[in-house]
């Protein structure tokens, strides 16, 4: 493979990580939602978030940062509304929990939403839009994150990555699946593309003075979506996010939350960042009937849009998805090593 990755298969992958984690010091449910998170990623495609990932939650268990047997506490606060106490736990577990209480909230009053509070780092945050999408909701999930990306013209750090998340069921067939960063490229592709000696796009990091790099060992911070000319649309992206996640539920703001990897060699300190988790009954609105009609109007016309390649968000990855459960999925060396594979 490229870049020496090499395959494997995902039911392999998924008792690998799965016995890491737990090694590591996590219950079997919080082991089991992060394991759930990182395969959906490594199945799609999203490798930066996939079972990569793996040796960081061991890591980060093992020091005492994530709590491995935490007890969330749901807490309903309106007809709509409740909020999510993680207990320092790991996110994927939270998010999961958040994005079901969302869902059983939209289920009575036609819409849901749940603030997450002392949470950490989970991963892909499409995992759990797609599973309020395949509950029968469009939902919506984001996340804040310790300052990894620059403002628009900035030189230092200052908002997280920021993930903005959506899905929406499409009646026999893959939902619709949107899982963007509002940073130009997520962190863990930088790690990743260190693991694999690859050089980045063009303006997508910027090295200690703030100026745009390739080399994946000079980046030290983010560049916000759009780059050095549209950058502004990412910064303000990122804004909501935090506002979202953070601000509206308690959590607290990027630019104050201890960083996941101290780059001083201190040891790292307990996370707190926040989850927001949104779902929407189409019933309550054009009816179930009306909105499946539609949907395959609106996706009919978009493949059929005079493009290259029309593409719906989500069809690449569920393409990867039906390639990789043929060819299995590659992973890069360490992380092959950490699960003992090679």
């Amino acid at each position: 493979m490229p870049g020496g990755e090499i395959r494997f298969a995902a039911s392999e992958l998924e008792a690998r990580t799965f016995s890491a984690l737990r090694e590591a010091g996590a219950d079997e449910a919080s082991a089991g939602a992060a394991t759930r998170a990182m395969m959906h990623a490594s199945r799609l495609g999203i490798d930066s978030h996939g079972v990569r990932l793996a040796a960081f939650y061991a890591e980060a268990l093992r020091s005492g940062q994530v709590n491995g047997r935490p007890a969330p506490r749901l807490h309903r606060t309106g007809a709509a509304t409740a909020t999510l106490d993680a207990d320092r736990g790991l996110g994927h577990l939270a998010a999961y929990a958040g994005m079901e209480a969302a869902c059983d909230l939209a289920r009575e009053s036609g819409i849901g939403a749940v603030g997450i509070v002392r949470s950490t780092h989970y991963g892909a945050a499409g995992a759990y839009a797609l599973a309020g999408a395949e509950a029968g909701y469009v939902a919506i999930c984001t996340t804040n994150a310790d300052s990894l990306v620059a403002l628009h013209g900035g030189k230092a750090r200052f908002h997280g990555t920021n993930p903005i998340a959506a899905a929406a069921p499409v009646a026999g067939s893959k939902p619709w699946l949107l899982d963007m960063a509002t940073s130009a490229i997520p962190y863990n592709r930088i790690l990743l593309f260190r693991s694999l000696q690859r050089e980045l796009p063009a303006e997508v990091a910027a090295d200690p003075a703030g100026e745009p790099t390739r080399d994946p060992f000079r980046a030290e911070m983010l560049m916000p979506l759009g780059g050095r000319d549209f950058g502004f649309k990412g910064a303000g992206l990122a804004g909501l996010v935090t506002i979202l996640s953070a601000v509206i539920a308690g959590a607290r703001p990027d630019h104050l939350v201890p960083p996941m990897n101290p780059e001083d060699g201190s040891l790292p300190q307990a996370h707190d960042i926040g989850h927001f988790c949104l779902a929407i009954d189409p019933e309550r609105f054009v009816g179930r009937a009306g909105y499946d009609a539609l949907m395959a109007q609106y996706l009919e016309g978009l493949r059929r849009a005079p493009a290259s390649q029309a593409l719906a968000p989500g069809d690449r990855e569920w393409r990867t998805l039906e390639e990789r459960e043929r060819s299995g999925i590659p992973v890069d060396p360490d992380t092959a090593r950490f699960l003992r594979l090679a």
